[in-house]
């Protein structure tokens, strides 16, 4: 039950503010589609740029859709609200707490790629994005998510989180192989970033959009991601450290 009323706050937060939620997931990725898709007519490995674009501007919106719903929000409860001495003195479990927190960013961030592909829908691509396309971004919002849970346990004042993201998120928005393929970057650092959770969500949804297949590879290193920072998050909230 208290995963389920942590996804209803979610809900209710997502209705009230309906239009700004979804004008906020589409500016960004709509100025990334026309600018660099549109406005910049280039091939990439033989096919449009935009083909290779779109995979890497949908991954990339769920990390900053399920991201941003959690890390704020949280860490404004957290430093203000006091929320979290209701959570610690309530009858419900706080592995509940966290996990409801994870889901409900990670949908969040399922619901900007969604509103990514309908926008682009119209443009004959060819690209495929099936149920496994799906998994694999709700998995990427997942893990975005429990990032930003720890992100929210860490802050010391509501601009830590925002500090964050330009220092961290903002970084692996534009290197995470969304606008260039990874393999690009030189040596060490090529190999770093294309580790980290983005590049291989952008690479797998990439891979299924040309008519390939995701791989064990991409979807173990996002599970180790998202199995690191929830237990992270599951140690700090237990210990009662920084709430």
């Amino acid at each position: 039950m208290g995963i389920v009323t942590i996804l209803w706050e979610k809900w209710v937060e997502f209705r009230r503010d309906f239009y700004k939620i979804t004008l906020a997931a589409m500016i960004a990725p709509l100025m990334y589609l026309i600018v660099f898709g549109m406005g910049i007519q280039t091939l990439s490995h033989g096919e449009p740029y935009l083909n290779f674009l779109i995979p890497g501007v949908v991954s990339l919106t769920t990390m900053n859709g399920s991201f941003n719903a959690i890390a704020q929000n949280l860490t404004v409860q957290r430093l203000y609200e006091k929320a979290f001495d209701q959570v610690m003195i309530s009858p419900t479990p706080l592995w509940q707490f966290i996990v409801g927190q994870i889901l409900g960013g990670a949908l969040r961030g399922l619901y900007a790629g969604a509103v990514i592909l309908l926008l682009v829908s119209p443009i004959r691509t060819g690209l495929v994005f099936n149920v496994v396309s799906i998994l694999i971004l709700l998995l990427n919002g997942a893990v975005f998510s429990t990032i930003a849970v720890v992100v929210s346990f860490y802050a010391k004042n509501h601009t830590d989180a925002p500090r964050f993201s330009s220092y961290i998120i903002m970084p692996m928005a534009y290197l995470c192989n969304t606008f260039f393929r990874v393999e690009q970057l030189p040596g060490i650092l090529g190999t770093i970033i294309s580790v980290l959770p983005l590049s291989q969500t952008s690479r797998m949804i990439r891979a299924i959009a040309g008519g390939g297949n995701a791989d064990a590879y991409g979807v173990m290193i996002l599970i180790a991601y998202l199995a690191v920072f929830s237990g992270i998050a599951f140690v700090y909230i237990y210990k009662k450290q920084n709430i």
